[in-house]
């Protein structure tokens, strides 16, 4: 490999002009950091790490930080989106409800109207990604926010800050832009259904946006103002997640449905101070979940019916790892919960792990091309979760300049 490329020198010019930065941006103790840091997800202690050790020098995290940066910088000139956005409106009439369409539905060719759609599972539609949804909108907003967020948090640039408010109020709080707090027309099949349960899973980084309004508390940027608004919004949405059709319909799901569902539930009880109905949430729905979810040997049997399934693994596993973490607030143990004849979130890793290898074939139904890096944040977190050895060899089969430069490589540190 020829290290004096220009791309390789450009590289580590970002790099070295990150590090510092960093080094003149003013720091406090570790435990004073991550003692005021209101997240959940996240791990106060190990953001406030990776900031220390950044000020230090610390060469490891240094290109992880750098891309951080020039996503965030990309980010400034993104949005501000809206729910009113959309060309369409929902049934209601009211442009504020959010709407959506299944992505893997369909007009019907032997029909003269298409009507009703018909399912494709894995095959996405490109019309339900069109300008008459909002779920492209939320997912970009919600995705840049959470980048300014923690650009914000390691650099403390308030230009960060300033964009990932605006983000936020546009979307959340101003009145003439916000989201009604419901998804009573989410993921919509023309011809069959105005709305379902399952587009509940359109919000599902909802709870990233809780830590990353926690991440944005010491910015003069987000208001009290404002952060009483989110919060009462999260309130009304989750009233809403646990008393409509909708959301009992989501609840009851047997796939990764039901533990999105539970990831919402647990993460915006905690941003509201329910910390009772986050427990409960985790030991009675979420554990039942693990139990019936995962075999002894790993597999997950719903995830693996469909025509994406190294995918859909995949992404259950993230949805519950992130409950793990969550979980860590309670007495409850979700990353060595299992039935007693095995299984568990353990089992499921170990079971996904060759697969980090990019070149190992998926013996099952995968109909679009996997990506071996959606293992990457879920396998860090199991790392401290599970003390499992195993993991870590598992990591360096994924390509060394991938992992270097990964978001999670400064949320989940490793010693250095």
């Amino acid at each position: 490999m020829d290290f004096m490329t220009p791309r390789f020198l450009a590289r580590r010019a970002r790099v070295a002009l990150a590090l510092a930065s960093f080094v003149l941006a003013p720091l406090d103790g570790v435990t004073a950091q991550s003692a005021r840091l209101a997240v959940r997800l996240l791990r106060a202690e190990n953001l406030a790490a990776a900031r220390a050790r950044l000020a230090a020098g610390d060469t490891t995290l240094a290109p992880a930080y750098a891309r951080l940066l020039d996503d965030a910088k990309s980010a400034l000139t993104l949005g501000p989106w809206s729910v009113t956005d959309k060309k369409g409106i929902a049934p209601s009439g009211d442009q504020h409800d959010y709407m959506s369409f299944g992505p893997y539905w369909w007009p019907d060719s032997t029909k003269p109207n298409g009507l009703p759609y018909v399912r494709r599972d894995g095959q996405v539609n490109p019309g339900s990604r069109g300008a008459e949804s909002n779920s492209p909108s939320f997912q970009k907003m919600a995705g840049t926010v959470s980048t300014l967020a923690l650009a914000y948090y390691f650099s403390r640039d308030e230009t960060y800050a300033r964009r990932a408010s605006l983000l936020l109020r546009t979307w959340f709080i101003d009145s003439a832009t916000r989201m009604n707090p419901n998804l009573r027309y989410g993921q919509a099949i023309p011809g069959v259904t105005d709305g379902r349960g399952i587009g509940l899973i359109d919000t599902r980084e909802l709870s990233s946006l809780a830590d990353a309004v926690g991440l944005l508390g010491a910015s003069t940027a987000w208001t009290t103002s404002d952060d009483r608004a989110m919060h009462e919004w999260a309130r009304e949405f989750l009233r809403w997640m646990r008393t409509s059709p909708q959301g009992h319909e989501e609840a009851n799901a047997t796939n990764n449905h039901g533990s999105w569902y539970d990831v919402q539930i647990v993460a915006l009880a905690y941003f509201i101070g329910d910390s009772a109905l986050a427990e409960e949430t985790l030991r009675t729905s979420t554990t039942r979940r693990i139990e019936r979810q995962i075999l002894p040997d790993g597999r997950q049997p719903r995830e693996l019916e469909r025509t994406r399934s190294l995918s859909y693994s995949e992404f259950n596993l993230e949805a519950l790892t992130r409950l793990a973490e969550l979980a860590r607030f309670t007495s409850v143990d979700l990353w060595h919960h299992a039935p007693a004849e095995g299984g568990g979130i353990g089992a499921a890793l170990r079971y996904l792990a060759p697969y980090a290898d990019g070149t190992r074939t998926w013996a099952g139904e995968q109909i679009t091309p996997a990506d071996p890096l959606e293992l990457l944040a879920p396998l860090r977190r199991a790392e401290r979760g599970l003390q499992d050895t195993s993991l870590h060899s598992t990591l360096q089969r994924i390509p060394p300049a991938a992992r270097a430069s990964h978001r999670s490589r400064l949320l989940y540190p490793d010693t250095p």
